[in-house]
């Protein structure tokens, strides 16, 4: 038997889980809990198979109690069961250590494989929290061709942009008049400019120089 505890704030829901997960040959509702808190202290007691942890209730919510039990309890298997599916919510729970994630839009057949696959180790995550995680993921992050360049090549850039020579961004950075060159030629490579004006022209637009 898989021993389930339920801490949710809505009696309806309690009841609708229990009555359900009640009637499965494999799991038995050892617990119901009406607020993190007392959620908490009846993990710890009870240490449960699986516990289904609303996000939003009053005391403490279900995120710092995770927290919480996971904290005394490493070992401790939560399933978050909420409305919420913004980004807000979803991602301080799986960093709180939850091992699935399903909306109150599941069917209760639904979590009650979602509890089935969390006993065997498996992480359970409702569909669109999947989608929303992938979408993250491979969001693409705007890259700059000046984030390629050294420390030294954008001090070396940035005294092209005020105007400087070779000989003069030598004697400020104390190189010689060789190693200039180089870094002038990797940073007209990097930045896939032609010549020191456009290098100028980037670092201006992209507000380089202060």
């Amino acid at each position: 038997m898989i021993d389930v505890l339920i801490v949710d704030d809505h009696e309806m829901v309690r009841l609708g889980y229990s009555a359900y997960l009640s009637i499965q040959d494999d799991i038995n509702v050892v617990g119901e809990s009406e607020n993190g808190q007392i959620g908490y202290e009846m993990a710890l007691d009870l240490r449960p198979d699986i516990i289904l942890m609303d996000l939003v209730m009053e005391v403490m919510d279900g995120i710092e109690s995770t927290k919480a039990i996971l904290k005394e309890w490493p070992e401790a298997k939560i399933i978050i069961v909420t409305s919420f599916i913004d980004d807000e919510k979803v991602y301080p729970a799986l960093e709180a250590g939850a091992a699935g994630y399903m909306l109150k839009t599941s069917s209760a057949n639904e979590i009650a494989n979602a509890i089935r696959s969390t006993y065997k180790g498996e992480r359970v995550l409702e569909p669109q929290v999947t989608d929303k995680m992938l979408e993250r993921l491979t969001r693409k992050i705007p890259h700059f061709l000046h984030e390629d360049l050294t420390a030294r090549e954008m001090e070396v850039l940035l005294l092209i942009a005020e105007g400087c020579s070779n000989q003069e961004i030598a004697d400020q950075l104390f190189i010689t008049l060789k190693t200039v060159k180089t870094h002038v030629s990797n940073i007209l490579s990097k930045l896939e400019v032609d010549d020191r004006t456009q290098a100028t022209i980037y670092a201006f637009k992209h507000d380089l120089v202060k």
